[in-house]
């Protein structure tokens, strides 16, 4: 399938549209420079393919705001050349496209406000759509969270798919419950790296660390493809019957 909505937000391959607010997150900018200076040689492609897949989400869309959930940057404790320049890029070019710019602090950062401000723009640590409370995920907000729906970003979730001796994984989004509320993990919005495989790595938000996530149900993205896999203990039991 390639329409899916998820407590009614409409996914789009690793964003999700609320409204007229497109919701993106951790797309890390900068990451390959980080990669190279630990020895890891790949070639800087991230910036051009994230434009890119952006660029074709939007011919599927009419939203005319977005959000950026977080972890716009990689470096958490200094901002790089690489960084610096794709973010001034990448804020330009959102506001070519886009009448509304909501950006959310994540843990990687530190450094994004003066980009921010330098383009009056304003960083929140949550912000709130349509009985959607959105924040990166890295820490729970000290507030009175009273939205029906949270959104975060921050765990990077993806299944791994295996065959024969070869595994493969997918981003996908996470759907479940955080006590009495909905709640949704989004995928990263970056190519470097898929993620972490939700059926071996722990969860790391403290939204998600105080919960068995067994009843969380999965939902693959392929080049714009939605792949329902079912609830996570279900994906489990297979594995092991296999």
């Amino acid at each position: 399938m390639n329409n899916e909505t998820i407590y009614r937000a409409k996914i789009i391959d690793s964003a999700l549209q609320i409204g007229d607010y497109l919701i993106i997150a951790d797309l890390h900018l900068g990451y390959e420079q980080a990669l190279n200076s630990e020895g890891i040689m790949i070639p800087r492609f991230q910036y051009k393919k994230i434009i890119q897949r952006l660029k074709e989400i939007l011919s599927r869309t009419d939203a005319s705001k977005i959000i950026v959930n977080g972890d716009l940057k990689h470096e958490f404790g200094k901002i790089t050349k690489q960084e610096w320049k794709e973010l001034e890029d990448f804020i330009k070019f959102l506001k070519d496209e886009f009448e509304e710019i909501i950006l959310i602090k994540g843990n990687h950062d530190n450094f994004t406000c003066f980009i921010a401000e330098k383009n009056d723009l304003e960083v929140y640590d949550y912000f709130s759509v349509e009985n959607n409370f959105i924040t990166h995920g890295d820490k729970i907000p000290e507030t009175t969270i009273k939205e029906d729906t949270i959104i975060i970003g921050h765990e990077h979730p993806s299944l791994g798919l295996k065959s024969g001796e070869r595994l493969e994984k997918i981003k996908c989004f996470l759907k479940g419950k955080w006590h009495s509320k909905n709640i949704i993990v989004m995928p990263s919005f970056n190519f470097v790296s898929e993620g972490s495989d939700v059926l071996h790595e722990k969860s790391i938000s403290p939204f998600l660390k105080e919960l068995s996530i067994d009843e969380f149900e999965v939902y693959g993205i392929e080049n714009f493809e939605i792949l329902y896999f079912g609830r996570l203990k279900d994906i489990i039991k297979t594995r092991k019957s296999i």
